[in-house]
């Protein structure tokens, strides 16, 4: 299992679902074959038409009582009329240091890494799963490498989720991009209420509030 797999699982035509105001908060625990390695936390502050979204995961897989691998990722975000404005984000990925910053000028968006940079034309959304409108896209911005994905979406139907220990009610979406397909779940409201993807074939990450 390659840590880059793991830590993935960090528009003309929108789907526009309704945004659910008062769940500003996510923090959710991170299961690796269902068992818990970390945390991941998702804070938005909703400005009107201006949105501060502050992120950050933590991860350790212990293998024969040793910690085999650790990933550390914060970002902020900025989001202006439902479009990435400003993004600043820090990764350790197994002691792979990585650091994103883009900023939009005009109608583009200047996105730039430790080694290369990139604009990017149009509204661009991160994987910012919390946000129900990235189910209408075709491409995202990994915050944590600075590549825009090419994504297809597709709706899988009902079904239900832990939530606090409760089997809930929820509508399952699969986002498949370049390396693994990323289930996401979400509450008729629009809530962001879990995550599952299968990495490298054989082991499932999970989110669960």
């Amino acid at each position: 299992m390659t840590g880059s797999r793991l830590a993935l699982v960090t528009a003309a035509v929108l789907l526009w679902l309704p945004f659910p105001a008062s769940a500003m908060n996510w923090k959710f625990r991170a299961m690796l074959d269902g068992k818990p390695i970390g945390e991941h936390s998702v804070s938005v502050d909703d400005r009107g038409d201006e949105r501060i979204v502050s992120v950050e995961a933590t991860f350790a897989v212990r293998v024969l009582g040793f910690t085999a691998y650790r990933y550390h990722h914060i970002a902020r975000e900025q989001w202006r009329a439902g479009c990435l404005a400003d993004l600043e984000s820090s990764t350790d990925d197994g002691g792979v240091n990585q650091e994103v910053r883009a900023r939009r000028q005009g109608d583009r968006l200047e996105v730039v890494t430790l080694k290369s940079s990139e604009t990017l034309s149009g509204c661009v959304m991160t994987f910012a799963y919390w946000n129900p409108s990235i189910l209408g896209q075709t491409r995202l911005l990994n915050p944590q490498t600075g590549r825009i994905e090419s994504v297809r979406i597709a709706d899988i139907g009902p079904g239900s989720i832990d939530v606090r220990g409760v089997q809930t009610s929820a509508r399952q979406y699969r986002i498949t991009g370049p390396v693994a397909h990323i289930d996401v779940w979400y509450s008729a409201s629009g809530e962001w209420m879990g995550l599952d993807s299968l990495i490298d074939g054989k082991h499932t990450l999970s989110y669960r509030l």
